[in-house]
C-alpha cells in the first residue's frame, strides 16, 4: 500500500515538474516575442494612391523596372523601449538603423520627393523661400510651392502614417500603433524624431519648424544657404534641434552650417563642441563637430558623420563616434548647455 506521505511526495514532484514546464514554455514564448525585427515594403503596395512624379524624378520604379519606393523599418523588443519613432529622410542606412534599434528606438525610412533639388529653384538669385517651400510641400503633401505639385499620398507625412499602420498590422510584436494619434488619423508627431543627412537633414529641420516634433537630428546639415525659413517662428522648440558635421565639409566654407544653426537658435544651448576633444555629454550642446583626418577630401568629410564606410574608425576598425550618435538621438532635450552669443564671423545675411 502506498502511504499518504508517498502520494503527497509524488503529487508535489508532479506539480513542480508541471511548474517547470510552464516556466520554460513561458520563457520560450517571451524569447520569441523579444527580438529584433527588420521589415520592408513598397509604398505603392501599402497605399494604391501613390504615384510617380517624373518631372521631379520621384519614381516608383527605376528605368530598368526595379522598385524605387521600398521603405524600411526596424525595432528591437529585447531592449528597453523609449517610445520614440525615428523617421529617416534619406536612403536606408542599415548601420544607423542597427544603432537606433540598440537605443530602444523604433525607426522607419520613407520614400519622399527629395530629387527635386537639382531641378527646381535654379534661378539666380533664388527666392528666399523657394527651396524651403518645396521642402515643406514634399514633407506634408500640402500646397506650399508653385514649382511642384506633390499630393498628400506622396508627402512624407502620409507615407510615414500609412507605413506605420502597415507595420502595426504586420508586426504587432513591435507595438507600432503607439505612434498613431488619439483618433488614429495620423501620427503623434510629438513622439517622432525626424532625422536625415545632408538634403534630408535640411528637410527634417524645415518640417520641424512647421510641425512640433520630439527632436530633430541633422547630420551634415541643415544648410539651405540663401533661404530664410531657418529664422521663422518654430513649432518645435529650439532646444530639440541637434546637429553634427565635419569641419572640412563644404557647408562650413561659406558659413552655411554656422548660419543655419544660429538662425535656428541652437547657440542658446551651448557652444560648438569638437567631439574628438570632449567627452559626453559634450557640454549638453546642440552643435557638434569633428575634425578627424579625411585626407582633405570634402566629399568624404560630408558623409563622415553618419555610420558607414566613411565614418571615423579606430585602428581596430571600430567606429569612434558611437557615443556621439547615441547622444544625438537620446540625450534628454531638457538638459541644455549654457547660451553663447552669436558668432560675428559667421555671415547670416547671405545673398546669391
Amino acid at each position: 500500500m502506498i502511504s499518504k506521505i508517498h502520494v503527497s511526495a509524488i503529487t508535489m514532484i508532479g506539480l513542480m515538474s508541471l511548474s517547470m514546464c510552464l516556466n520554460i514554455a513561458s520563457a520560450q514564448t517571451s524569447a520569441t516575442k523579444q527580438k529584433r525585427y527588420e521589415l520592408s515594403a513598397r509604398a505603392s503596395e501599402i497605399d494604391p494612391r501613390v504615384k510617380s512624379h517624373p518631372k521631379i524624378n520621384f519614381l516608383l520604379e527605376t528605368a530598368s523596372g526595379r522598385p524605387a519606393d521600398i521603405q524600411n523599418a526596424i525595432v528591437d523588443t529585447s531592449v528597453p523601449q523609449r517610445g520614440k519613432l525615428v523617421i529617416w529622410l534619406m536612403s536606408h542606412n542599415r548601420n544607423l538603423f542597427d544603432r537606433l534599434a540598440d537605443y530602444g528606438l523604433h525607426a522607419i525610412q520613407v520614400q519622399y520627393a527629395r530629387s527635386w533639388f537639382s531641378i527646381c529653384c535654379q534661378d539666380k538669385p533664388v527666392g528666399p523661400h523657394c527651396r524651403g517651400n518645396i521642402r515643406l510641400e514634399a514633407a506634408t503633401g500640402q500646397d506650399f510651392s508653385d514649382e511642384v505639385s506633390i499630393p498628400k499620398p506622396d508627402g512624407m507625412m502620409e507615407r510615414a502614417y500609412q507605413f506605420v499602420k502597415w507595420l502595426e498590422r504586420s508586426n504587432p510584436e513591435g507595438n507600432w500603433g503607439q505612434f498613431l494619434n488619439a483618433d488614429r488619423s495620423g501620427l503623434n508627431w510629438e513622439k517622432v524624431i525626424v532625422s536625415g543627412s545632408s538634403h534630408g537633414s535640411t528637410t527634417a529641420a524645415r518640417f520641424a519648424k512647421y510641425v512640433k516634433v520630439s527632436r530633430v537630428v541633422a547630420l551634415c546639415g541643415p544648410r539651405d544657404q540663401y533661404q530664410a525659413w531657418q529664422a521663422l517662428p518654430s513649432a518645435t522648440p529650439a532646444n530639440r534641434f541637434f546637429g553634427f558635421s565635419h569641419v572640412l565639409d563644404g557647408g562650413w566654407k561659406a558659413d552655411h552650417y554656422c548660419r543655419s544653426w544660429e538662425l535656428l537658435g541652437m547657440n542658446q544651448f551651448g557652444p560648438i563642441v569638437n567631439v574628438d576633444q570632449t567627452k559626453p555629454p559634450y557640454q549638453n550642446t546642440r552643435r557638434l563637430i569633428t575634425d578627424f583626418d579625411v585626407g582633405g577630401n570634402e566629399k568624404i568629410a560630408h558623409s563622415s558623420v553618419q555610420p558607414g564606410s566613411r565614418a571615423f574608425k579606430g585602428k581596430d576598425g571600430q567606429f569612434m563616434h558611437e557615443a556621439v550618435w547615441r547622444y544625438l538621438y537620446t540625450h534628454p532635450v531638457d538638459i541644455v548647455g549654457n547660451p553663447v552669443p552669436a558668432d560675428n564671423d559667421c555671415e547670416k545675411n547671405q545673398q546669391q
